[in-house]
């Protein structure tokens, strides 16, 4: 195998030096990300997306999509080797499997342990997507391998639920226990790869679990790695000091990397969708004519010119399109004259003021940077307050940001992605709170409704209106939907397709393979 290999920058050698942990493993599969540090690695508190990409190599659920995939129709066994349900829909009964152990020295897993851990996914205590578990009335381990969910009343994705996905990943209850508070620094899972170590704002480093069910993976370490700078990263991968990297979020990147000899390059789903919230409640954005100005201020097409057509595509609607109860809808159109004439009929001719706190992760502070130009064109000057990507995460949640710029992907459900951003419910700073960040709340009665009606059409019907009442509210302003781009060398071989995943991170189990 041929690989161009270039001469580390100093800035790029320095780096990867410090990076280092030990002397690397033959079979050490190198990973390098544009993130900062890590926030959690709690499977049910993770909200980042690169959390999410570590964690998906760590985790089980009951269930899981295929290796390489994301959609829910690919639905099969993880934990689970069988399950049952009843006419009614309200009791499924999961047989499961006797060789899962928990990783370290926790022992084997039992059904005391996938009710621990449903249970700890349904808490707001402990969770932050406990709103999703809120029909789980009972959770009961019939025996060691049993396990019985009761639910309050229908919803529209029971397995969906299970998969090791946000709240579906499996946790051991004695390491849940064991670690409290620090289990989101020292996680432990069931998956073919066990935590090992962590040093800030560098790398996060896995090595493989022998001790998996399916089998020891072939590679037997993961470094995975904090490389902020686009430079830095990009040179590591050129050199062949990193063997998979998500890139920037550039059409230029995706075609100057796919030049590369030995090299692949994809697009991996599922895509996000990438809005700004507007927060309803505070001035001047509680007056809908000042929203309906942002709204038609952006223009999504320059955007996803920007972003690259590789990368993108124009959001549709406050839901990602591909969700079950996905509809279209009509968005403002890119219309600067008319959002001047709104600000003025607002009261605000000589424009105004709004304030955001904004993430320096690379990949959406130029988008920000983009949308703050839009912006201005109009008169409405957006002010930045720049922090690193944990810090951020923190405080949109504190409330503190008059506009959050949030790109998000979720089980392709419409009920989840409505509950999580749009239902008073889930308001910031509420005992129950998700990601509203708008403080949207006129499509409670709609989003409400359709968990629990039985009849499917009617219940599409009931996500197509709260659609439409959020994007007439401009409770947010959707912008693009966009993929994760991800290179490897051909070093790295996966064993089945790859579409992505879920958590948005190449699936890398027991089958990947590095070669020589």
């Amino acid at each position: 195998m041929t690989m161009t290999r270039l001469a580390l920058g100093t800035t790029a050698a320095a780096l990867l030096l410090t990076l280092g942990a030990g002397t690397a493993l033959a079979q050490t599969l190198n990973v390098a990300v544009p993130g900062n540090d890590l926030a959690t690695l709690d499977p049910h508190r993770a909200s980042a997306t690169f959390d999410k990409n570590v964690i998906n190599w760590m985790f089980n659920g009951l269930v899981r999509t295929a290796p390489g995939q994301f959609a829910l129709d690919t639905i099969e066994p993880d934990i689970a080797e069988s399950w049952t349900t009843s006419e009614d829909g309200l009791t499924w009964t999961f047989s499961l499997r006797k060789d899962v152990t928990c990783q370290g020295e926790y022992g084997p897993l039992t059904a005391n342990d996938i009710v621990y851990s449903l249970n700890r996914a349904a808490s707001p205590d402990t969770s932050s997507y406990s709103a999703d578990y809120a029909a789980f009335e009972k959770i009961t381990a019939l025996d060691d391998y049993t396990v019985e969910i009761t639910l309050a009343n229908p919803i529209p994705s029971v397995l969906g639920l299970l998969v090791p996905f946000n709240g579906g990943s499996i946790i051991c209850e004695a390491a849940g226990t064991a670690l409290g508070e620090e289990f989101g620094r020292n996680p432990v899972g069931t998956g073919p790869f066990s935590f090992a170590e962590y040093q800030s704002q560098q790398f996060v480093r896995l090595v493989a679990n022998e001790d998996y069910f399916r089998g020891a993976p072939e590679i037997k370490e993961i470094m995975f790695r904090y490389l902020g700078s686009d430079s830095s990263r990009d040179l590591a991968f050129q050199s062949g000091e990193v063997d998979l990297v998500n890139g920037r979020f550039e059409q230029s990147w995706l075609d100057r990397t796919a030049q590369l000899p030995d090299t692949t390059v994809q697009v991996i789903g599922p895509f996000e969708l990438h809005q700004l919230h507007l927060n309803l409640s505070q001035p001047p954005l509680d007056d809908i004519r000042v929203r309906q100005a942002i709204a038609h201020a952006i223009d999504r097409a320059g955007l996803v010119a920007f972003r690259g057509e590789m990368l993108t595509r124009e959001a549709t609607s406050v839901i990602p399109s591909g969700y079950l109860g996905y509809a279209p809808q009509e968005l403002a159109e890119y219309n600067p004259e008319r959002a001047r004439e709104l600000l003025a009929e607002a009261g605000y001719p000589d424009g105004i003021d709004l304030n955001t706190v904004q993430t320096s992760l690379p990949a959406m502070l130029t988008t920000m940077e983009v949308v703050q130009a839009q912006l201005a064109e109009v008169g409405i000057r957006l002010n930045f307050s720049l922090v690193d990507h944990p810090t951020f995460h923190e405080q949109i949640r504190q409330d503190l940001s008059q506009v959050v710029y949030y790109g998000a992907s979720r089980l392709p459900v419409a009920d989840i992605f409505l509950t999580q951003f749009f239902d008073s419910d889930s308001i910031v700073l509420k005992p129950t709170a998700v990601t509203n960040f708008s403080h949207c709340g006129v499509a409670d009665a709609e989003i409400d409704a359709a968990r629990t009606e039985l009849d499917p059409d009617r219940q599409l019907e009931l996500w197509a209106e709260a659609q439409r009442k959020i994007v007439e509210a401009v409770c947010a302003v959707p912008m693009y939907e966009m993929g994760q781009p991800y290179a490897w060398n051909n070093r790295v071989q996966f064993a089945t397709p790859l579409a992505g995943s879920l958590n948005l991170s190449p699936t890398i189990d027991e089958t990947t393979r590095l070669v020589d």
